[in-house]
């Protein structure tokens, strides 16, 4: 089979720089690699791919591919040698290789290691309050009760008995990792894994303090007051500083968010700030019209009714909805009448109709109720 271009494996032009090089080459080792892909021809491919990177990352091998082909680098102890082509090589001479694999296996070669002795800021906390729908609308302030890490008071959070102090981990030499070495089929590998006989911190306690067990932080209950602001709505939250987890190796607190859910109200509906509310209406307020009181979530108003008013007719009361977060007002209220039908009338009420009917030109027949229904109403 004819050997393909190394530009055309890597996906690179000729004139692409040596980062470009290399930034192909990790993409496609990463894709490629036997240990991350088991399709049928990876492992080829994967060859492939390090033979390519291994003639254009290096310099002198890429000027003798560029001017005289395969030939050029075959005749010079590259691939048509000991270590020829189709075989894997150690890597020794491969600049940003280990970083590479690492990447690869993400294992975070190449990046900033973490000094675990450092101070890292706690956790922060998630607590639900479910709170009353009125509540939510004028806001409250409430205590809440939680459980949290604290800074040990006995230690100041060093994990040791007064007057001695933890020892660097001679193991790791402080941290907290080892790289494993390994043989395998491709070659020496090395993988870093968290320090066994630290556990990661770097430190080694060998006095621990008797209140934290060297932990540095002792589990408590944290009561706090909570101001509940006036407009909440379901799902949202606040965040109060400082009132998380404890950090480590005097590291800051974490935060603590408040997530609220909100008891529905039997009397209003709300969707953002608007407020929904129905009210019933009698027939006669509906065709002559009527000044009516509405509730509000803030209080009775008064609502005119015009003449003629139709079913399910919908009024907006400006200014009676929930008030806003950012302090701007507040939301509408939507209130929509539904005319109510009586069950029941007298005779007076019936001819006053019987009359209302026939005074705009019309006909009508009442249907009187047979006896049972007249039974089951003296019953009811």
């Amino acid at each position: 089979m004819a050997q393909r271009d190394y530009y055309e494996v890597l996906g690179v032009d000729k004139n692409a720089s040596d980062a470009d090089i290399s930034k192909a080459y990790r993409k496609l080792a990463k894709k490629y690699h036997p240990d991350l892909n088991h399709e049928p021809g990876a492992e080829e491919k994967y060859k492939e791919v390090n033979e390519a990177y291994e003639v254009l990352h290096d310099q002198q091998k890429r000027a003798q591919y560029d001017q005289f082909g395969q030939a050029g680098v075959n005749g010079q102890g590259g691939f048509g040698g000991a270590g020829g082509a189709g075989q894997y090589s150690d890597f020794s001479g491969f600049g940003g290789f280990s970083d590479i694999f690492n990447d690869i296996f993400g294992q975070g070669g190449g990046r900033q290691r973490v000094d675990p002795t450092a101070p890292q800021r706690g956790q922060d906390l998630d607590y639900t309050m479910t709170i009353d729908f009125m509540d939510a609308i004028k806001g409250k302030e409430t205590d809440i009760t939680y459980t949290r890490n604290e800074v040990c008071s006995t230690c100041n959070g060093s994990g040791t008995e007064k007057g001695t102090h933890p020892i660097t981990c001679d193991k790791c030499h402080g941290s907290g990792v080892m790289m494993i070495t390994r043989q395998t089929p491709f070659g020496v590998m090395q993988q870093q894994t968290t320090c066994d006989k630290c556990q990661g911190r770097g430190v080694i306690i060998e006095h621990p303090c008797q209140t934290c067990h060297g932990q540095g932080v002792v589990e408590k209950k944290q009561t706090l007051q909570v101001k509940v602001p006036a407009g909440i709505d379901n799902g949202q939250q606040i965040r109060l500083s400082g009132q998380g987890e404890a950090g480590k190796n005097g590291g800051a607190y974490g935060d603590l968010y408040i997530v609220f859910r909100i008891r529905p109200s039997k009397e209003f509906t709300r969707r953002g700030t608007t407020i929904y509310s129905e009210v019933p209406i009698s027939f006669a307020q509906a065709t002559l019209g009527d000044q009516i009181q509405i509730n509000t979530v803030h209080g009775k108003v008064s609502l005119k009714i015009p003449a003629g008013t139709q079913p399910n007719t919908r009024f907006k009361l400006r200014g009676q909805g929930v008030p806003k977060l950012n302090g701007d007002g507040n939301g509408d209220q939507e209130v929509t009448v539904n005319i109510r039908i009586p069950k029941k009338i007298n005779d007076k009420q019936k001819e006053a109709l019987v009359d209302f009917v026939k005074a705009g030109g019309g006909n009508i027949s009442p249907q009187e109720k047979n006896f049972f229904e007249r039974l089951k109403d003296k019953l009811s």
